[in-house]
């Protein structure tokens, strides 16, 4: 599909040179600052080709995967350009799983070799134990200490290895990398992209849309592990030359205003539960204090309430949009200088939106459809799973999952999941696997889960337990326990105790009825 103004990478094009390219006039500017070091585009491209060696160096061979198991630091945009470099597909993952899930992951991608934090090493160590997996190497990042055989000191292997001079002759189609992305049933699925991906989502979104220039420091509370901070803290602002500040920490408010103070960042990317901590902190700081001009929302529909709080207080605007692992970043948004707060904005400049019925026919303005999108950015497939990539990518167009309303203005207002998947901070959750969870519990006889609003209108999870006869427990005993079999985002913030749950004749239970309780409650 042409788009206007943009020209598109044809031929032989590697995304790590491509950024390389990009800076070739920028070695002594700073690239990165993370808690322990600042990085030049310079020392970047230099730590970027010796990664690629050393994978090389360990046997890992073109198109083979990589899993990356990182926390944002200079160590992570290494690893991850490093390996597209030399050609091979790092498969970035979530830092907050168990190691029952990165056995999947191990297992489902057939990764070669592992990067990974030393602070996640024991949890890495603990899925590698299941077997089932052809990881030969682990590459340890910033170790402070003795490591066991078979694990690689990565700044000593960098150091180790002379830089490999010419990047791995891929083309644009080329699989560049991989994210999981959540599935309604637990299982998560590996989401294939291309070199080219990255590419578009900058020029489209980054570049045109938000404006990113040379001048902006870039920092992201979402992590680069995501689909949203992967172009936030690397594609967008590697590909004008600008700075960004890596955060290895959770996004709690007092972690943000330290860096909002101490490195003034010009652009905060953030997702509304974030803003809505921030904006209820006693120490938010004050206008005159911070440098921004710029802020971006996603992963789950901003109220209006958040965004015109955080304008007048700060004076700068929040761009909501959204986007998703499947398109690889946001392909419906507000934009600068047009914020229509309550909505998601209009489609990005080089994507096209459809809004269709269950009989696959456009709805018109006003009533609610299932969300389609084409755009030059989409993955190419669910790995290792027709089903779902035949379900998802449509020809040229993407099922989003999600529910919409077309407004008269053009804009579009979110309504909901055409599932049963929950957005919850920003992060998927299926209520399958915490109902799954609970129902482990000596205790509970039957569990249903839903999302609930809470004060700020921000989606939390909720569970609906059902005990055995004579049983007894507490919620907070079975939040401890979902807790300690789960990734701990995953558990419900709400239990209620009931007799019975709503089911259909056939035994299927009616969440929708919960739902709706919950709102003649409220």
């Amino acid at each position: 599909m042409p788009i206007e103004n943009v020209p598109a990478p044809e031929g032989r094009f590697n995304f790590a040179q491509h950024l390389l390219d990009c800076n070739q006039q920028r070695a002594g500017k700073t690239a990165y600052i993370d808690d322990q070091s600042a990085l030049t585009y310079g020392e970047l491209a230099d730590k970027i080709k010796r990664m690629a060696a050393a994978l090389i160096k360990a046997g890992v061979r073109r198109e083979e995967r990589v899993l990356l198991l990182v926390h944002d630091c200079n160590d992570w945009p290494v690893s991850f350009l490093g390996a597209m470099y030399a050609g091979i597909v790092p498969v970035a993952v979530n830092t907050l799983l168990t190691a029952n899930d990165y056995h999947y992951m191990l297992n489902n991608s057939r990764a070669t070799a592992a990067i990974v934090s030393e602070a996640l090493l024991p949890t890495l160590e603990a899925a590698l134990a299941k077997g089932d997996h052809d990881v030969k190497t682990v590459f340890v990042s910033r170790a402070n200490s003795e490591l066991s055989a078979g694990s690689i000191d990565l700044d000593q292997a960098l150091q180790a290895t002379e830089p490999l001079t010419t990047a791995a002759s891929t083309s644009a189609d080329d699989p560049g990398f991989w994210l999981y992305s959540s599935g309604s049933t637990g299982n998560p699925k590996g989401t294939v992209h291309t070199h080219a991906n990255p590419y578009w989502t900058a020029e489209l979104y980054g570049k045109r849309l938000l404006g990113i220039t040379e001048q902006d420091i870039c920092f992201s509370a979402a992590k680069l592990f995501f689909a949203y901070g992967l172009g936030n803290a690397l594609s967008f602002p590697l590909s004008v030359g600008a700075t960004v500040v890596l955060m290895p920490e959770r996004p709690t408010p007092d972690a943000v205003f330290k860096r909002w103070i101490d490195n003034k960042p010009t652009i905060f990317f953030g997702a509304p539960t974030g803003f809505a901590g921030m904006l209820a902190a006693a120490n938010l700081p004050k206008k005159a204090e911070v440098a921004l001009r710029l802020a971006s929302s996603a992963g789950e529909a901003l109220p209006a309430d958040i965004g015109e709080r955080f304008t007048k207080h700060f004076g700068v605007e929040i761009i909501d949009g959204i986007g998703s692992t499947e398109m690889l970043h946001i392909f419906l948004s507000n934009q600068p200088g047009k914020v229509r707060y309550g909505t998601t904005g209009w489609p990005v400049p080089g994507y096209a939106i459809e809004l269709r019925g269950e009989d696959g026919l456009p709805v018109p303005d006003g009533e609610t459809g299932d969300l389609y999108i084409q755009g030059p950015s989409a993955a190419l497939m669910y790995w290792n799973n027709r089903a779902k990539t035949r379900e998802t990518f449509q020809g040229t167009w993407t099922k989003s999952g999600d529910k919409y309303l077309r407004n008269p203005d053009g804009t579009y207002t979110y309504a909901g999941r055409s599932d049963d998947m929950l957005k919850v901070s920003g992060i998927y959750v299926s209520p399958f696997e915490v109902e799954a969870t609970l129902i482990e519990h000596p205790a509970v006889l039957e569990a249903a889960v839903i999302g609930k609003q809470d004060a700020e209108g921000l989606t939390k999870t909720k569970a609906f337990v059902v005990l055995k006869e004579g049983a007894e427990t507490s919620a907070e005993d079975l939040k401890a326990f979902v807790k300690d079999k789960l990734a701990p985002y995953k558990y419900p913030r709400f239990i209620e105790f009931v007799k019975e749950l709503p089911k259909t004749a056939t035994g299927k239970i009616q969440r929708f009825k919960l739902r709706q309780q919950e709102v003649d409650a409220s």
